[in-house]
């Protein structure tokens, strides 16, 4: 255990006195969470393989699992990366600072341990003042993945940073609630044609201009053993309630979870829901169950209060979660925010226009809690 410490600063204009102390520590070998414009980091020093153990060892995370490395600026790109091709220079002057990260080769001069045994190295320039005062004070890239316990939902404020990693990191610099509250979209530039690995805080429209062959995923992207990317593993971002998505129009999703409330409570189990706001009035019966997601046709409000929506199921003291994903869309921040849903739920889905629905999502809850099947008044084996 090590005392950690709060260090409030301006999140506009931040101290730099107290950006100095975090800076030192941070070269001393600590760890330091701080606010970015997607998620609060957790950092150390990337060239140090000793402070990257560290943040694995804190967020209990797996080593295959890699971590994206912070720049204070473009300038930094060549110490980090072998050779980058013109077009990651074309990117960042597009979107840096800003929540896009470039998979690129990595450079020998960094701490091998963060790249889970790839040769190549995930980078962005954050476009935050405590990041950016953070990353030229301490003069040193930082590895920095999201300041929580792995594959809980991220952090987008400095309370949820010490809820899950008081006592195992040094400094926590409270800049506020993150304001765009994903993260960042990562981009595999060492793939020909380029491949779009995690959806995230930048919007691909005006990155196809200038990548009019990237590929992009119909499906998320899984990780098998060692990641390409971090967030690509199939659960992650997830409460510790277990959830399940229902798919499908409104009215028949209605129908399911209607029918699936009723079923699950006459067996004893408590069924928590996580609703966009438009289908709140459908539901005047479990109202104290429901955790509003926000308004669906707006996804870059619902994206800065997703993670703590999904922190907040876990007050419901319910033993599942019914969640309803957001209109289907494939502009702005939309595939981010049910990329996570799909992730916090383990890619446990239900579309509620198929006959079977009811069946399937009450097997669903049995393997989600295993030993807790009960058995209906007919015999038929259920929840």
């Amino acid at each position: 255990m090590v005392a950690t410490q709060l260090l409030s600063v301006d999140p506009i204009h931040p101290d730099a006195a107290l950006l100095a102390i975090a800076a030192h520590a941070l070269r001393q070998g600590a760890l330091v969470a701080f606010p970015t414009e997607t998620v609060y980091g957790l950092g150390a020093n990337a060239l140090d393989p000793s402070a990257v153990d560290r943040i694995f060892a804190a967020k209990q995370r797996p080593f295959t699992d890699p971590l994206i490395v912070h720049l204070a600026g473009v300038e930094q790109l060549d110490g980090v990366a072998r050779t980058p091709p013109t077009v990651a220079y074309s990117l960042a002057a597009l979107c840096w600072p800003g929540p896009l990260t470039l998979v690129l080769q990595r450079a020998d001069r960094l701490a091998p341990n963060l790249a889970a045994g790839r040769p190549t190295v995930a980078v962005r320039v954050p476009a935050h003042p405590v990041a950016l005062g953070l990353l030229r004070a301490c003069q040193l890239p930082i590895a920095a993945p999201s300041a929580n316990l792995f594959s809980r939902p991220s952090p987008t404020t400095a309370q949820h940073v010490l809820k899950d990693l008081a006592g195992r990191i040094e400094f926590v610099l409270d800049g506020g609630p993150t304001p765009i509250g994903l993260e960042s979209t990562v981009i595999d530039l060492t793939q020909e044609p380029p491949r779009l690995l995690r959806h995230g805080g930048a919007d691909l429209a005006p990155l196809l201009q200038l990548l009019p062959d990237l590929q992009i995923p119909t499906r998320p992207l899984i990780a098998a053993e060692s990641a390409p990317a971090p967030g690509t593993q199939l659960r992650h971002y997830a409460p510790h309630t277990p959830l399940l998505l229902v798919s499908g129009h409104a009215a028949a999703a209605q129908n399911l979870l209607d029918a699936a409330l009723e079923t699950l409570s006459a067996r004893g189990l408590r069924a928590g829901l996580l609703l966009p706001d438009e289908e709140l009035p459908r539901y005047p019966r479990w109202a104290e169950r429901i955790v509003a997601l926000g308004p669906g046709e707006a996804p870059e409000q619902v994206g800065r209060t997703l993670f703590t929506r999904l922190r907040q199921l876990d007050e419901l003291a319910a033993d599942v979660v019914l969640a309803r994903p957001l209109p289907q869309t494939t502009a702005g921040l939309g595939p981010a925010v049910q990329d996570r849903l799909f992730r916090a739920a383990e890619g446990h889905t239900v579309d509620a226009e198929t006959p079977a629905a009811l069946s399937t999502l009450l097997e669903l809850v049995e393997q989600l809690l295993p030993g807790r099947m009960l058995t209906c008044q007919s015999g038929e084996r259920t929840v």
